[in-house]
Protein backbone atom coordinates (compact mmCIF):
# COMPACT_ATOMS: atom_id res chain seq x y z
CA UNK A 1 0.00 0.00 0.00
CA UNK A 2 0.91 3.69 -0.93
CA UNK A 3 1.54 5.89 1.64
CA UNK A 4 -0.06 8.35 -0.44
CA UNK A 5 -3.13 6.70 -0.35
CA UNK A 6 -4.60 9.37 1.48
CA UNK A 7 -7.96 11.02 1.89
CA UNK A 8 -8.13 14.85 1.45
CA UNK A 9 -10.55 17.07 2.57
CA UNK A 10 -10.78 20.79 2.51
CA UNK A 11 -12.91 24.11 2.20
CA UNK A 12 -10.84 26.32 -0.32
CA UNK A 13 -8.95 27.72 2.65
CA UNK A 14 -7.32 24.77 4.14
CA UNK A 15 -6.59 20.84 3.52
CA UNK A 16 -5.46 17.82 5.15
CA UNK A 17 -5.03 14.47 4.31
CA UNK A 18 -6.38 11.65 6.20
CA UNK A 19 -4.83 8.18 5.55
CA UNK A 20 -7.02 4.74 5.57
CA UNK A 21 -6.85 3.86 8.83
CA UNK A 22 -8.43 7.57 9.54
CA UNK A 23 -5.50 9.73 10.81
CA UNK A 24 -5.02 13.07 9.82
CA UNK A 25 -1.04 13.09 8.94
CA UNK A 26 -0.95 16.74 7.15
CA UNK A 27 -2.80 19.91 7.71
CA UNK A 28 -1.59 23.28 7.39
CA UNK A 29 -3.68 26.04 9.47
CA UNK A 30 -4.37 28.66 8.97
CA UNK A 31 -3.94 28.30 5.45
CA UNK A 32 -2.41 26.54 2.98
CA UNK A 33 1.24 27.49 3.34
CA UNK A 34 1.23 27.96 7.29
CA UNK A 35 2.42 25.55 9.72
CA UNK A 36 1.57 22.08 9.49
CA UNK A 37 0.10 21.62 13.39
CA UNK A 38 -0.42 17.89 11.89
CA UNK A 39 2.68 16.85 10.30
CA UNK A 40 3.25 13.39 10.86
CA UNK A 41 3.45 12.94 7.05
CA UNK A 42 6.99 14.17 6.79
CA UNK A 43 8.13 12.94 10.13
CA UNK A 44 8.42 8.84 9.45
CA UNK A 45 10.74 6.72 9.27
CA UNK A 46 14.01 5.24 11.14
CA UNK A 47 14.76 9.47 11.56
CA UNK A 48 11.84 10.50 13.38
CA UNK A 49 12.11 13.12 15.73
CA UNK A 50 10.72 11.98 19.41
CA UNK A 51 10.24 8.60 17.77
CA UNK A 52 7.58 10.38 15.51
CA UNK A 53 4.69 9.92 17.50
CA UNK A 54 2.80 13.15 17.14
CA UNK A 55 1.38 15.98 14.87
CA UNK A 56 -1.38 13.77 14.22
CA UNK A 57 -4.96 13.00 15.12
CA UNK A 58 -6.47 9.43 14.88
CA UNK A 59 -9.33 7.39 16.55
CA UNK A 60 -7.23 4.30 17.64
CA UNK A 61 -9.75 1.32 17.78
CA UNK A 62 -8.92 -1.65 19.97
CA UNK A 63 -7.51 -5.08 18.41
CA UNK A 64 -7.90 -3.52 15.11
CA UNK A 65 -8.91 -5.45 12.36
CA UNK A 66 -9.21 -3.49 8.82
CA UNK A 67 -10.40 -0.33 7.48
CA UNK A 68 -12.48 0.68 4.92
CA UNK A 69 -12.22 4.48 3.25
CA UNK A 70 -14.99 6.24 0.37
CA UNK A 71 -16.23 9.78 -0.33
CA UNK A 72 -19.86 10.59 0.41
CA UNK A 73 -20.68 10.39 -3.79
CA UNK A 74 -20.51 13.65 -5.40
CA UNK A 75 -18.91 15.77 -2.05
CA UNK A 76 -15.75 16.21 -0.33
CA UNK A 77 -16.80 14.39 2.63
CA UNK A 78 -14.56 11.58 3.79
CA UNK A 79 -16.24 8.40 5.57
CA UNK A 80 -13.97 6.10 6.92
CA UNK A 81 -14.99 2.36 9.01
CA UNK A 82 -12.36 0.85 11.20
CA UNK A 83 -13.36 -2.67 11.93
CA UNK A 84 -11.74 -4.61 15.45
CA UNK A 85 -11.40 -8.57 15.40
CA UNK A 86 -14.54 -9.07 17.08
CA UNK A 87 -17.08 -7.22 14.74
CA UNK A 88 -17.38 -4.30 16.53
CA UNK A 89 -17.12 -0.92 14.07
CA UNK A 90 -16.94 2.47 14.25
CA UNK A 91 -17.15 4.87 11.59
CA UNK A 92 -15.43 7.94 10.92
CA UNK A 93 -17.05 11.27 9.18
CA UNK A 94 -14.49 13.87 8.44
CA UNK A 95 -14.74 16.99 6.60
CA UNK A 96 -14.21 21.20 6.13
CA UNK A 97 -17.93 23.33 6.24
CA UNK A 98 -18.21 25.05 3.21
CA UNK A 99 -21.44 26.28 1.67
CA UNK A 100 -23.61 29.58 1.30
CA UNK A 101 -24.60 31.41 3.73
CA UNK A 102 -26.06 34.96 4.15
CA UNK A 103 -25.09 35.73 0.39
CA UNK A 104 -21.46 34.35 1.12
CA UNK A 105 -19.39 31.78 1.38
CA UNK A 106 -18.87 30.57 4.52
CA UNK A 107 -15.75 28.08 5.17
CA UNK A 108 -14.45 28.42 8.26
CA UNK A 109 -10.47 27.02 9.08
CA UNK A 110 -12.39 24.18 10.89
CA UNK A 111 -12.01 20.45 10.98
CA UNK A 112 -15.05 18.60 11.74
CA UNK A 113 -14.94 14.51 13.10
CA UNK A 114 -17.89 12.54 13.74
CA UNK A 115 -18.13 9.28 15.36
CA UNK A 116 -20.81 6.77 15.22
CA UNK A 117 -20.36 3.53 16.68
CA UNK A 118 -21.91 1.15 13.57
CA UNK A 119 -21.73 -2.34 14.98
CA UNK A 120 -21.14 -3.46 18.84
CA UNK A 121 -19.55 -1.29 21.15
CA UNK A 122 -16.50 -0.44 19.74
CA UNK A 123 -13.52 0.53 22.74
CA UNK A 124 -10.86 3.41 21.21
CA UNK A 125 -8.87 6.36 22.37
CA UNK A 126 -8.49 9.17 21.09
CA UNK A 127 -5.10 10.47 20.09
CA UNK A 128 -5.20 14.11 19.18
CA UNK A 129 -1.59 15.45 18.96
CA UNK A 130 -1.05 19.01 17.07
CA UNK A 131 2.44 20.42 17.56
CA UNK A 132 3.42 24.49 16.19
CA UNK A 133 6.73 25.36 14.42
CA UNK A 134 6.73 22.77 12.46
CA UNK A 135 6.80 19.79 14.75
CA UNK A 136 8.89 22.39 17.35
CA UNK A 137 6.89 23.32 19.67
CA UNK A 138 4.55 21.28 21.86
CA UNK A 139 1.56 23.58 22.35
CA UNK A 140 0.36 25.06 25.60
CA UNK A 141 -3.28 23.30 26.97
CA UNK A 142 -6.02 24.96 29.15
CA UNK A 143 -8.92 22.97 29.68
CA UNK A 144 -12.49 24.50 29.56
CA UNK A 145 -16.25 22.50 30.54
CA UNK A 146 -16.66 21.33 27.04
CA UNK A 147 -13.11 22.62 25.22
CA UNK A 148 -10.07 23.36 25.30
CA UNK A 149 -6.84 25.27 23.86
CA UNK A 150 -3.91 24.70 22.28
CA UNK A 151 -1.78 27.42 21.98
CA UNK A 152 1.53 29.34 21.63
CA UNK A 153 2.61 32.52 20.61
CA UNK A 154 1.14 33.60 17.57
CA UNK A 155 -1.60 31.01 16.77
CA UNK A 156 -4.69 29.12 19.25
CA UNK A 157 -6.83 26.23 18.12
CA UNK A 158 -10.17 25.40 20.15
CA UNK A 159 -11.21 21.88 20.50
CA UNK A 160 -15.20 21.59 20.77
CA UNK A 161 -16.39 18.03 21.77
CA UNK A 162 -19.24 16.42 23.20
CA UNK A 163 -17.39 13.34 24.53
CA UNK A 164 -15.81 13.44 28.07
CA UNK A 165 -13.23 15.74 27.43
CA UNK A 166 -10.51 13.86 30.16
CA UNK A 167 -10.84 11.08 28.04
CA UNK A 168 -9.58 12.98 24.95
CA UNK A 169 -6.95 14.96 26.67
CA UNK A 170 -5.61 12.06 28.47
CA UNK A 171 -6.02 9.51 25.77
CA UNK A 172 -7.92 7.02 28.15
CA UNK A 173 -9.91 3.99 25.98
CA UNK A 174 -13.77 4.49 26.16
CA UNK A 175 -16.28 2.41 25.04
CA UNK A 176 -18.27 3.96 22.30
CA UNK A 177 -22.20 3.83 22.93
CA UNK A 178 -23.15 7.32 21.11
CA UNK A 179 -21.84 9.66 18.56
CA UNK A 180 -18.95 11.57 19.33
CA UNK A 181 -18.52 15.01 17.49
CA UNK A 182 -15.49 16.87 17.57
CA UNK A 183 -14.84 20.69 16.06
CA UNK A 184 -11.31 22.01 15.97
CA UNK A 185 -10.42 25.46 15.02
CA UNK A 186 -10.04 29.26 15.41
CA UNK A 187 -10.48 29.97 19.24
CA UNK A 188 -13.83 31.12 19.17
CA UNK A 189 -16.42 30.23 21.15
CA UNK A 190 -19.61 28.06 19.91
CA UNK A 191 -22.76 29.74 19.93
CA UNK A 192 -25.18 26.87 19.54
CA UNK A 193 -25.02 23.27 20.14
CA UNK A 194 -22.48 21.58 19.06
CA UNK A 195 -24.47 18.43 17.91
CA UNK A 196 -26.84 20.60 16.30
CA UNK A 197 -23.91 22.95 14.93
CA UNK A 198 -22.25 19.72 13.28
CA UNK A 199 -25.47 18.05 11.81
CA UNK A 200 -26.13 21.46 9.84
CA UNK A 201 -22.60 21.95 8.79
CA UNK A 202 -22.30 18.65 7.22
CA UNK A 203 -26.06 18.55 5.93
CA UNK A 204 -25.37 22.02 4.19
CA UNK A 205 -21.70 21.22 3.05
CA UNK A 206 -22.95 17.87 1.14
CA UNK A 207 -25.82 19.98 -0.61
CA UNK A 208 -23.10 22.30 -1.72
CA UNK A 209 -20.85 19.60 -3.23
CA UNK A 210 -24.01 17.74 -4.41
CA UNK A 211 -25.22 20.85 -6.07
CA UNK A 212 -21.73 21.74 -7.24
CA UNK A 213 -21.46 18.53 -8.96
CA UNK A 214 -24.55 18.72 -10.46
CA UNK A 215 -23.62 21.70 -12.74
CA UNK A 216 -20.82 20.18 -14.06
CA UNK A 217 -21.07 19.67 -17.62
CA UNK A 218 -19.57 15.78 -17.33
CA UNK A 219 -18.02 13.65 -20.54
CA UNK A 220 -20.09 10.45 -20.76
CA UNK A 221 -17.53 7.85 -19.85
CA UNK A 222 -15.05 7.96 -16.75
CA UNK A 223 -17.74 10.55 -14.52
CA UNK A 224 -16.65 9.10 -11.52
CA UNK A 225 -12.56 9.84 -11.93
CA UNK A 226 -13.54 13.14 -13.39
CA UNK A 227 -16.14 14.51 -10.55
CA UNK A 228 -13.03 13.12 -8.07
CA UNK A 229 -10.80 15.19 -9.94
CA UNK A 230 -13.15 18.14 -9.77
CA UNK A 231 -14.04 18.19 -6.70
CA UNK A 232 -10.09 18.07 -5.33
CA UNK A 233 -8.71 20.82 -7.71
CA UNK A 234 -11.57 23.07 -6.21
CA UNK A 235 -10.07 22.03 -2.91
CA UNK A 236 -6.72 23.23 -3.56
CA UNK A 237 -8.09 26.76 -4.34
CA UNK A 238 -7.94 29.61 -2.10
CA UNK A 239 -10.63 31.37 -2.66
CA UNK A 240 -9.86 34.36 -0.08
CA UNK A 241 -7.46 35.80 -2.96
CA UNK A 242 -7.87 33.61 -5.90
CA UNK A 243 -4.53 31.51 -5.73
CA UNK A 244 -4.74 28.00 -7.04
CA UNK A 245 -1.87 26.02 -5.14
CA UNK A 246 0.41 23.24 -7.20
CA UNK A 247 -0.39 20.64 -4.38
CA UNK A 248 -1.22 20.93 -0.58
CA UNK A 249 2.01 19.25 0.91
CA UNK A 250 5.86 19.83 0.88
CA UNK A 251 8.56 17.83 0.57
CA UNK A 252 7.20 14.67 -0.47
CA UNK A 253 10.25 13.50 -2.60
CA UNK A 254 9.70 12.97 -6.69
CA UNK A 255 11.32 8.98 -5.88
CA UNK A 256 13.32 7.91 -2.64
CA UNK A 257 16.07 9.17 -1.39
CA UNK A 258 16.49 11.81 -4.28
CA UNK A 259 16.67 15.18 -2.35
CA UNK A 260 14.23 15.83 -5.07
CA UNK A 261 11.78 17.61 -1.88
CA UNK A 262 10.21 20.67 -3.15
CA UNK A 263 7.28 23.01 -1.22
CA UNK A 264 4.53 23.21 -3.28
CA UNK A 265 1.92 25.06 -1.41
CA UNK A 266 2.23 28.08 -3.58
CA UNK A 267 0.36 29.10 -6.78
CA UNK A 268 3.04 28.28 -9.80
CA UNK A 269 0.86 30.71 -12.69
CA UNK A 270 1.27 27.67 -15.00
CA UNK A 271 0.13 25.21 -13.00
CA UNK A 272 -2.95 27.28 -12.19
CA UNK A 273 -3.42 28.43 -16.02
CA UNK A 274 -4.16 24.26 -16.53
CA UNK A 275 -5.91 23.86 -13.84
CA UNK A 276 -8.23 27.10 -14.60
CA UNK A 277 -8.26 25.52 -18.51
CA UNK A 278 -9.37 22.29 -17.14
CA UNK A 279 -12.16 23.29 -14.66
CA UNK A 280 -13.91 25.44 -17.82
CA UNK A 281 -14.35 22.65 -19.74
CA UNK A 282 -16.33 21.06 -17.26
CA UNK A 283 -18.51 24.50 -17.16
CA UNK A 284 -17.31 25.89 -14.13
CA UNK A 285 -15.84 28.99 -14.69
CA UNK A 286 -16.15 30.44 -10.76
CA UNK A 287 -12.88 29.13 -10.05
CA UNK A 288 -11.35 31.15 -13.33
CA UNK A 289 -13.26 34.50 -12.28
CA UNK A 290 -10.96 34.26 -8.64
CA UNK A 291 -8.15 33.51 -9.78
CA UNK A 292 -7.95 36.07 -11.82
CA UNK A 293 -8.80 38.37 -9.61
CA UNK A 294 -5.35 36.98 -7.82
CA UNK A 295 -3.83 37.48 -11.39
CA UNK A 296 -4.89 40.93 -12.70
CA UNK A 297 -3.18 42.03 -9.42
CA UNK A 298 -0.38 40.49 -10.48
CA UNK A 299 0.36 41.39 -13.68
CA UNK A 300 -0.44 44.94 -12.79
CA UNK A 301 2.17 44.98 -10.75
CA UNK A 302 4.52 43.72 -12.91
CA UNK A 303 7.37 45.95 -14.47
CA UNK A 304 10.48 44.43 -16.74
CA UNK A 305 9.97 40.70 -15.25
CA UNK A 306 7.42 38.47 -13.87
CA UNK A 307 8.08 35.72 -11.64
CA UNK A 308 6.39 32.27 -12.04
CA UNK A 309 5.56 31.63 -8.69
CA UNK A 310 4.17 33.35 -5.89
CA UNK A 311 2.77 33.00 -2.40
CA UNK A 312 -0.90 32.59 -1.89
CA UNK A 313 -1.63 35.99 -1.16
CA UNK A 314 0.69 37.42 -3.54
CA UNK A 315 3.62 37.56 -1.49
CA UNK A 316 7.02 37.46 -3.59
CA UNK A 317 9.70 36.10 -2.18
CA UNK A 318 9.04 32.28 -1.18
CA UNK A 319 12.58 32.28 0.39
CA UNK A 320 13.76 28.12 0.73
CA UNK A 321 15.05 26.99 3.90
CA UNK A 322 15.30 23.35 5.61
CA UNK A 323 13.56 22.25 8.37
CA UNK A 324 15.38 19.80 10.96
CA UNK A 325 12.50 19.40 13.32
CA UNK A 326 11.07 16.71 11.31
CA UNK A 327 12.89 14.28 9.79
CA UNK A 328 11.27 13.82 6.14
CA UNK A 329 8.71 11.78 4.35
CA UNK A 330 9.56 8.30 5.38
CA UNK A 331 13.00 9.46 7.08
CA UNK A 332 14.15 11.10 3.63
CA UNK A 333 14.42 14.76 4.17
CA UNK A 334 15.72 16.95 3.89
CA UNK A 335 11.79 19.11 4.59
CA UNK A 336 11.68 22.20 2.35
CA UNK A 337 9.88 25.48 3.23
CA UNK A 338 9.64 28.37 0.53
CA UNK A 339 10.85 27.44 -3.39
CA UNK A 340 13.85 28.98 -4.94
CA UNK A 341 12.20 28.79 -8.51
CA UNK A 342 10.36 32.48 -7.14
CA UNK A 343 13.95 33.64 -8.47
CA UNK A 344 13.79 32.37 -11.58
CA UNK A 345 12.98 33.31 -15.20
CA UNK A 346 10.63 30.99 -16.65
CA UNK A 347 9.45 32.87 -19.66
CA UNK A 348 6.81 30.35 -20.56
CA UNK A 349 4.95 32.49 -17.80
CA UNK A 350 3.78 34.99 -20.01
CA UNK A 351 1.95 32.83 -22.49
CA UNK A 352 0.44 30.89 -19.48
CA UNK A 353 -0.92 34.05 -17.97
CA UNK A 354 -2.62 35.41 -21.32
CA UNK A 355 -4.26 31.92 -22.03
CA UNK A 356 -5.58 31.50 -18.49
CA UNK A 357 -7.25 35.14 -19.00
CA UNK A 358 -8.27 34.38 -22.72
CA UNK A 359 -11.97 32.91 -22.23
CA UNK A 360 -12.68 35.95 -20.06
CA UNK A 361 -13.10 38.23 -23.24
CA UNK A 362 -15.58 35.63 -24.93
CA UNK A 363 -17.67 34.15 -22.52
CA UNK A 364 -21.06 35.91 -21.95
CA UNK A 365 -22.16 33.73 -18.58
CA UNK A 366 -19.16 35.60 -16.54
CA UNK A 367 -20.34 38.47 -13.58
CA UNK A 368 -16.65 40.58 -14.76
CA UNK A 369 -15.66 39.35 -18.22
CA UNK A 370 -12.78 40.74 -19.22
CA UNK A 371 -12.26 44.43 -20.45
CA UNK A 372 -9.94 46.91 -22.46
CA UNK A 373 -7.92 47.59 -18.97
CA UNK A 374 -7.47 43.97 -18.96
CA UNK A 375 -6.93 43.68 -22.22
CA UNK A 376 -4.30 46.53 -21.59
CA UNK A 377 -2.62 44.68 -18.94
CA UNK A 378 -2.07 41.59 -20.56
CA UNK A 379 -0.26 43.51 -23.72
CA UNK A 380 2.29 44.22 -20.70
CA UNK A 381 2.88 40.47 -20.78
CA UNK A 382 2.57 39.83 -24.63
CA UNK A 383 5.41 42.73 -24.61
CA UNK A 384 7.60 41.19 -22.27
CA UNK A 385 6.96 37.48 -24.17
CA UNK A 386 8.36 39.03 -27.55
CA UNK A 387 11.09 40.38 -25.65
CA UNK A 388 12.14 37.13 -24.00
CA UNK A 389 11.14 34.33 -26.54
CA UNK A 390 14.48 33.76 -27.63
CA UNK A 391 16.23 34.22 -24.39
CA UNK A 392 17.81 31.45 -21.84
CA UNK A 393 15.99 30.40 -18.79
CA UNK A 394 15.22 27.54 -16.27
CA UNK A 395 12.53 26.50 -18.77
CA UNK A 396 9.37 25.15 -17.21
CA UNK A 397 11.15 22.25 -15.67
CA UNK A 398 12.33 24.53 -13.48
CA UNK A 399 16.36 23.70 -13.83
CA UNK A 400 18.45 25.19 -11.09
CA UNK A 401 21.71 25.27 -12.35
CA UNK A 402 21.57 25.64 -16.01
CA UNK A 403 19.29 28.31 -18.79
CA UNK A 404 18.81 27.83 -22.42
CA UNK A 405 16.78 28.96 -24.86
CA UNK A 406 13.81 26.62 -24.42
CA UNK A 407 11.82 25.31 -27.06
CA UNK A 408 8.64 24.97 -24.41
CA UNK A 409 9.24 28.49 -23.06
CA UNK A 410 9.06 30.25 -26.65
CA UNK A 411 6.61 28.09 -27.59
CA UNK A 412 4.28 29.60 -24.57
CA UNK A 413 5.13 33.23 -25.36
CA UNK A 414 4.34 32.37 -29.47
CA UNK A 415 1.01 31.57 -27.68
CA UNK A 416 0.67 34.46 -25.76
CA UNK A 417 0.91 36.68 -28.90
CA UNK A 418 -1.38 35.04 -30.77
CA UNK A 419 -4.02 34.93 -27.88
CA UNK A 420 -3.25 38.68 -27.88
CA UNK A 421 -4.18 38.79 -31.57
CA UNK A 422 -7.44 36.57 -31.68
CA UNK A 423 -8.75 38.54 -28.22
CA UNK A 424 -8.13 42.20 -30.51
CA UNK A 425 -10.21 40.73 -32.91
CA UNK A 426 -13.18 39.68 -30.99
CA UNK A 427 -13.25 43.44 -29.06
CA UNK A 428 -12.70 44.85 -33.01
CA UNK A 429 -8.99 46.26 -31.91
CA UNK A 430 -7.88 46.04 -35.69
CA UNK A 431 -4.52 47.72 -35.35
CA UNK A 432 -4.09 45.61 -31.90
CA UNK A 433 -4.72 42.07 -33.56
CA UNK A 434 -2.61 42.83 -36.24
CA UNK A 435 0.52 44.13 -34.33
CA UNK A 436 0.27 40.92 -32.32
CA UNK A 437 0.14 38.51 -35.03
CA UNK A 438 2.90 40.24 -36.75
CA UNK A 439 4.74 38.91 -33.56
CA UNK A 440 3.38 35.97 -33.09
CA UNK A 441 4.41 34.98 -36.49
CA UNK A 442 7.72 36.67 -36.31
CA UNK A 443 8.49 33.50 -33.12
CA UNK A 444 6.74 30.81 -34.97
CA UNK A 445 9.25 31.39 -37.29
CA UNK A 446 11.95 31.46 -35.01
CA UNK A 447 11.30 28.54 -33.28
CA UNK A 448 10.39 26.28 -36.36
CA UNK A 449 14.01 27.44 -37.78
CA UNK A 450 16.08 27.32 -34.89
CA UNK A 451 14.52 24.22 -32.61
CA UNK A 452 13.82 21.80 -35.58
CA UNK A 453 17.21 19.44 -35.17
CA UNK A 454 16.73 18.29 -39.02
CA UNK A 455 19.83 14.99 -37.83
CA UNK A 456 16.88 14.02 -35.11
CA UNK A 457 14.26 15.03 -37.28
CA UNK A 458 12.25 16.34 -34.22
CA UNK A 459 12.22 19.89 -32.91
CA UNK A 460 14.47 19.45 -29.85
CA UNK A 461 14.09 20.83 -26.18
CA UNK A 462 15.82 23.96 -26.52
CA UNK A 463 17.42 26.15 -30.31
CA UNK A 464 19.73 24.28 -31.62
CA UNK A 465 19.22 21.13 -28.50
CA UNK A 466 19.96 17.93 -29.37
CA UNK A 467 17.53 16.13 -27.10
CA UNK A 468 13.52 16.25 -26.57
CA UNK A 469 11.65 16.90 -23.74
CA UNK A 470 7.64 15.82 -22.92
CA UNK A 471 6.48 19.61 -23.32
CA UNK A 472 7.15 19.87 -27.32
CA UNK A 473 3.90 17.96 -26.85
CA UNK A 474 2.27 21.06 -26.23
CA UNK A 475 2.83 21.83 -29.66
CA UNK A 476 -0.67 20.56 -30.65
CA UNK A 477 -2.18 21.63 -27.97
CA UNK A 478 -1.88 25.16 -27.45
CA UNK A 479 -2.62 25.22 -31.50
CA UNK A 480 1.49 25.97 -32.69
CA UNK A 481 1.06 23.00 -35.29
CA UNK A 482 -1.70 20.92 -36.38
CA UNK A 483 -2.30 17.34 -35.51
CA UNK A 484 -1.89 16.16 -39.14
CA UNK A 485 1.39 18.52 -39.34
CA UNK A 486 4.54 16.09 -40.35
CA UNK A 487 7.19 18.09 -37.72
CA UNK A 488 4.48 17.14 -35.28
CA UNK A 489 4.23 13.96 -35.59
CA UNK A 490 7.86 13.25 -35.80
CA UNK A 491 8.31 14.90 -32.97
CA UNK A 492 5.99 12.88 -31.27
CA UNK A 493 8.07 9.42 -32.36
CA UNK A 494 10.63 11.42 -30.86
CA UNK A 495 9.92 11.93 -27.65
CA UNK A 496 7.79 8.72 -27.63
CA UNK A 497 11.21 6.62 -28.48
CA UNK A 498 12.91 8.94 -25.73
CA UNK A 499 11.02 9.08 -22.63
CA UNK A 500 8.30 6.41 -22.54
CA UNK A 501 8.97 3.45 -20.29
CA UNK A 502 5.78 1.33 -20.47
CA UNK A 503 3.08 3.52 -20.60
CA UNK A 504 4.39 6.27 -19.07
CA UNK A 505 6.03 9.45 -19.66
CA UNK A 506 9.37 10.82 -18.41
CA UNK A 507 9.76 14.77 -18.46
CA UNK A 508 13.18 14.32 -19.81
CA UNK A 509 15.68 11.66 -19.80
CA UNK A 510 18.97 13.38 -19.32
CA UNK A 511 21.00 14.14 -15.72
CA UNK A 512 19.74 17.36 -14.06
CA UNK A 513 21.09 19.05 -11.31
CA UNK A 514 20.15 15.90 -9.01
CA UNK A 515 21.07 13.33 -11.64
CA UNK A 516 19.08 11.43 -13.87
CA UNK A 517 15.03 11.26 -13.25
CA UNK A 518 13.66 8.22 -11.97
CA UNK A 519 10.10 8.28 -12.24
CA UNK A 520 7.62 9.34 -14.47
CA UNK A 521 5.91 12.62 -14.24
CA UNK A 522 2.21 12.35 -14.31
CA UNK A 523 1.10 15.08 -16.43
CA UNK A 524 3.66 14.17 -19.53
CA UNK A 525 1.58 10.59 -19.10
CA UNK A 526 -1.65 12.84 -19.99
CA UNK A 527 0.23 15.13 -22.43
CA UNK A 528 1.37 12.04 -24.60
CA UNK A 529 -2.26 10.70 -24.05
CA UNK A 530 -3.69 14.12 -25.61
CA UNK A 531 -1.22 13.98 -28.44
CA UNK A 532 -2.38 10.40 -29.06
CA UNK A 533 -5.85 11.33 -29.57
CA UNK A 534 -5.13 14.40 -31.67
CA UNK A 535 -2.89 12.35 -34.34
CA UNK A 536 -5.97 9.45 -34.59
CA UNK A 537 -4.23 6.78 -32.46
CA UNK A 538 -7.66 7.07 -29.91
CA UNK A 539 -7.04 2.80 -28.99
CA UNK A 540 -3.62 3.84 -27.60
CA UNK A 541 -4.56 7.23 -26.05
CA UNK A 542 -7.73 4.75 -23.80
CA UNK A 543 -5.29 2.24 -22.97
CA UNK A 544 -3.10 4.19 -21.59
CA UNK A 545 -5.50 6.11 -19.90
CA UNK A 546 -7.40 3.64 -18.66
CA UNK A 547 -3.48 2.49 -17.03
CA UNK A 548 -3.58 6.30 -15.69
CA UNK A 549 -6.84 5.57 -14.21
CA UNK A 550 -5.75 2.35 -12.27
CA UNK A 551 -2.72 3.88 -11.07
CA UNK A 552 -4.74 6.59 -8.78
CA UNK A 553 -4.76 5.30 -5.62
CA UNK A 554 -8.33 3.82 -3.95
CA UNK A 555 -9.99 7.45 -3.34
CA UNK A 556 -8.99 8.13 -6.90
CA UNK A 557 -7.14 10.48 -6.53
CA UNK A 558 -2.72 10.98 -7.59
CA UNK A 559 0.30 12.36 -7.01
CA UNK A 560 2.77 14.21 -8.96
CA UNK A 561 5.33 10.69 -9.92
CA UNK A 562 4.76 7.60 -10.44
CA UNK A 563 7.31 4.67 -10.19
CA UNK A 564 6.94 3.00 -13.81
CA UNK A 565 8.38 -0.53 -12.10
CA UNK A 566 6.20 -0.98 -8.82
CA UNK A 567 3.24 1.91 -9.86
CA UNK A 568 4.16 3.69 -6.27
CA UNK A 569 3.54 7.37 -6.43
CA UNK A 570 5.74 9.62 -5.13
CA UNK A 571 5.74 13.54 -5.20
CA UNK A 572 3.78 16.34 -4.12
CA UNK A 573 0.16 15.56 -3.24
CA UNK A 574 -2.41 16.05 -4.60
CA UNK A 575 -0.99 17.26 -7.63
CA UNK A 576 -3.11 19.69 -9.72
CA UNK A 577 -1.34 18.77 -12.63
CA UNK A 578 -2.21 14.95 -12.40
CA UNK A 579 -6.11 16.09 -11.77
CA UNK A 580 -6.18 18.32 -14.57
CA UNK A 581 -4.70 15.57 -16.77
CA UNK A 582 -7.72 13.09 -15.57
CA UNK A 583 -10.22 15.81 -16.93
CA UNK A 584 -8.34 17.03 -19.61
CA UNK A 585 -7.96 12.91 -21.00
CA UNK A 586 -11.43 11.82 -20.45
CA UNK A 587 -13.12 15.32 -21.90
CA UNK A 588 -11.27 13.97 -25.47
CA UNK A 589 -11.56 10.34 -25.47
CA UNK A 590 -15.18 10.09 -24.10
CA UNK A 591 -18.22 8.86 -26.31
CA UNK A 592 -20.19 11.63 -27.02
CA UNK A 593 -23.46 11.58 -25.01
CA UNK A 594 -25.66 11.55 -28.48
CA UNK A 595 -24.08 8.00 -29.09
CA UNK A 596 -26.30 6.85 -25.61
CA UNK A 597 -28.79 9.59 -25.24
Amino acid sequence: MSTLDLGVIGNSSYGALINPQGRIVWSCLPRFDGDPVFCDLLNGGDNAVDGGDFGFWDIDLADFDRSEQNYEPNTAILKTRLYDKQGNAVELTDFAPRYLNHGRMFRPVTIMRRISPLTGTPRITIRLRPRFNWGARVPDLSRGTNHARFFHTGQTLRLNTNAPLAYVLDEVPFLLEEPVDMMLGPDEPLAGNLRETANTFEERTADYWRTWVRRLALPLEWQDAVIRAAITLKLCTYEETGAIIAAMTTSVPEAANTQRNWDYRYCWLRDAFFVVRALNSLSEVETMEHYLRYLHNIVGEANDHLQPVWGISREAALVENEITSLSGYRGMGPVRVGNQAYEHFQHDVYGNVVLAASQSFLDQRLFKPGTEENFSRLEHMGELAFKTYNQPDAGMWELRTRARVHTSSSLMCWAACDRLAKIARHMDLTDRATYWQDRADIIHSTITSEAWNEDMESFAESFGGKGVEAGLLLMAEVGFLKPDDERFQKTLDAVERTLKRGKHMYRYAEADDFGEPETAFNICTFWYIDALARVGREDEAREIFEEMLNARNPLGLLSEDTDVKTGELWGNYPQTYSLVGIINAAMRLSRPWEDEV
